[in-house]
């Protein structure tokens, strides 16, 4: 393997573990790095879930150090969410990745509004709504969601703090350490199927695990030592991003396929 090859896999890991763990989105950059490598769609996608569980290992065991990861309620969210995703990897093997990019850009312009229009919830929490037991519509809801996630992930984090903010009474800072916490729940069964259907590249997903988990290290430090607004500012600058991205205003594929080439 070519010293570029390996260093644009753990750079670009860096991004998007960095990313993933203050917000959500950074998938994109790796989805467009593996396939620029020559790898299928679903191919590409299986290999990134092999870093991703690096990924969300990393960050959950820094939150859960940090005292900010409710254990508790990241697992009973975490039963329906799973449970949703194994119905999602498997439909992930016939991929329309424009039109579900469609459906996460209008989601999070969803997203965008909440936050500006019903800022104290972000910032705040409810006390009284985390300590109420969930109901069949949040259960629903959570798998829902991980029919999402276990299809094409891209995303999955704004849905997942969207919920646990709105619908659970979390500030965005616990908010995120829920959220990587119930995408490591996830991942691994969802990762299987890919394993099961050949579509890994262990290779590259190790590489690029690499970066991944560095970059969730460092987010995970710095979403803590911050504050939840440094987060909420992140997110919304990365949720423009990717909407950008999907209506064609922005060719995040494109910037970073010349940055290879060029390189």
């Amino acid at each position: 393997m070519e010293w570029l090859t390996i260093t644009a896999l753990v750079v670009t890991g860096l991004m998007v573990g960095f990313i993933n763990t203050l917000a959500g989105g950074g998938t994109i950059i790796s989805l467009s790095l593996l396939m620029f490598l020559g790898l299928p769609p679903a191919m590409a996608n299986g290999t990134n879930r092999l870093a991703v569980l690096f990924q969300v290992f990393t960050s959950s065991a820094s939150f859960r150090k940090q005292g900010v990861l409710d254990i508790r309620k990241g697992n009973i969210l975490g039963i329906p969410t799973v449970i949703g995703s194994l119905l999602g990897a498997w439909l992930a093997v016939d991929i329309n990745e424009k039109i579900w990019e469609k459906a996460v850009a209008i989601a999070m312009i969803g997203m965008l509004f909440f936050i500006f229009v019903k800022p104290a919830a972000w910032l705040h929490g409810n006390l009284a709504m985390q300590n109420k037991k969930l109901s069949w519509l949040q259960y629903l809801l959570f798998f829902l969601i991980g029919i999402y996630g276990g299809f094409i992930h891209v995303g999955v984090g704004y849905f997942i703090l969207g919920a646990v903010v709105l619908g659970a009474g979390y500030d965005l800072l616990k908010a995120n350490a829920l959220k990587v916490y119930i995408v490591l729940l996830y991942v691994p069964f969802t990762l299987a199927v890919f394993m099961l259907i050949g579509n890994v590249n262990y290779k590259y997903g190790l590489i690029h695990a690499v970066g991944n988990v560095a970059g969730a290290w460092l987010a995970s430090r710095f979403a803590v030592g911050w504050g939840v607004n440094f987060v909420k500012w992140v997110l919304v600058v990365v949720i423009v991003i990717l909407v950008m991205q999907s209506f064609g205003w922005m060719d995040i594929r494109g910037l970073v396929r010349s940055f290879l080439q060029q390189a």
